[in-house]
């Protein structure tokens, strides 16, 4: 029986799961159709190599990477080092983080044999099918992508290769012929972009493309615990704005302690008028699977202060694991070399037979 999903949300998809196994009727939905144009799932994501993640990246991305294995049986998730050298990286720091952040991903739930983990460089056929459907996109159409707006101005005007990583994002997502891809929403702009040049690449040489869909994450957006009007940021210089997944435990209480909150005590869930405590209580639900509505009421009584304690405890008991199983992974750079081979190996098995289609199609061949 095929399990029909027509939803947008990777929570709505990971409900639908869920509902499905209790009722013993389970069916992968990687197998499902999705509709007429959709014969089946393929799931496809990446992150750049910007080693250990941080909090927000494992509540807001990752924890639902880790969900979506189970959604589907075709599922690929790149560390995308060729989009990391658009900015000036150190060749040997480059590599630990790529490295690190394999560690972090495994340990995060990543399980390479229910899907593809590899280093985008090492499929060199991403490369060559972004140099074809850069000739099919117009320079207008990347100038209007709002990242390119931000960076070029604080990078006085940046790199070509700044310019067009979308297009280079279009053929990550192209080359698998990918139906659906998890993003924020930061990104819905630029999975349009794979859309349109899909549709451009199928009108002028026959389908090949399917349009892939977002997946929008329902997750809450995890603030800057110094500034909680920004989000959570690696590259913050405060060094108690951003949980790492690397973090002690001491570390981890140090900064909810710290927090900005505001001069009420009484813990409530409004992120408009108090955003800094509003962020504890979004953190506190996220890592404890509670909804925002039981972590407020199981607070009922408690200052700010003392709810500090509760979140720090919570969010300690959620990273405790993860990053016990960082350090134990760091520690055998064999094996993540291997994972990373593999996945390799595997992505272009998938690759290959794609881009020889496109290179048949375009005159190459």
């Amino acid at each position: 029986m095929a399990l029909p999903v027509r939803t947008n949300s990777v929570k709505g998809l990971l409900f639908t799961i869920q509902k499905y196994k209790a009722a013993k009727r389970f069916v992968c939905a990687g197998k499902c159709t999705d509709d007429k144009e959709t014969p089946g799932r393929r799931i496809f994501s990446g992150i750049q190599p910007t080693g250990v993640p941080h909090l927000g990246n494992y509540l807001g991305a990752l924890e639902n990477w880790v969900g979506l294995q189970d959604v589907c049986d075709s599922v690929l998730y790149s560390i995308v080092d060729l989009h990391a050298i658009t900015m000036p990286q150190d060749p040997a720091h480059l590599r630990r983080n790529i490295l690190d952040m394999t560690a972090s991903l495994l340990a995060c739930g990543i399980r390479p044999a229910q899907c593809i983990l590899f280093q985008q460089s090492q499929v060199s056929e991403h490369a060559e099918l972004s140099w074809i459907l850069g000739c099919l996109t117009s320079m207008p159409r990347l100038r209007h992508l709002p990242q390119w707006k931000m960076k070029s101005k604080q990078k006085n005007e940046g790199s070509v290769g700044l310019f067009t990583y979308p297009v280079l994002q279009a053929a990550d997502i192209l080359l698998y012929r990918s139906t659906h891809v998890p993003v924020g929403e930061d990104q819905v702009q630029h999975l349009e972009l794979a859309q349109d040049v899909a549709r451009i690449f199928n009108n002028r040489y026959g389908e090949l493309f399917p349009e892939p869909r977002a997946l929008l994450s329902a997750s809450r957006k995890i603030k800057s615990l110094r500034d909680p009007t920004s989000k959570m940021s690696k590259s913050d210089p405060q060094r108690l704005a951003t949980i790492h997944l690397t973090d002690t435990t001491d570390d981890i209480a140090l900064k909810i302690r710290k927090a900005v909150t505001d001069f009420t005590s009484e813990v409530t869930f409004d992120p408009e008028r108090r955003p800094g405590v509003s962020n504890l209580v979004a953190i506190h639900a996220a890592v404890s699977g509670q909804s925002v509505e039981e972590v407020v009421r199981g607070a009922q009584g408690l200052d700010t202060a003392h709810y500090k304690e509760v979140v720090a405890d919570a969010v300690n008991r959620k990273v405790a694991p993860i990053r016990e199983e960082i350090a134990r992974l760091r520690a055998d750079g064999g094996y993540l070399e291997t994972v990373l081979a593999r996945g390799a190996a595997r992505a272009r098995e998938l690759a290959a037979p794609v881009l020889a289609q496109v290179r048949k199609r375009v005159g190459f061949l």
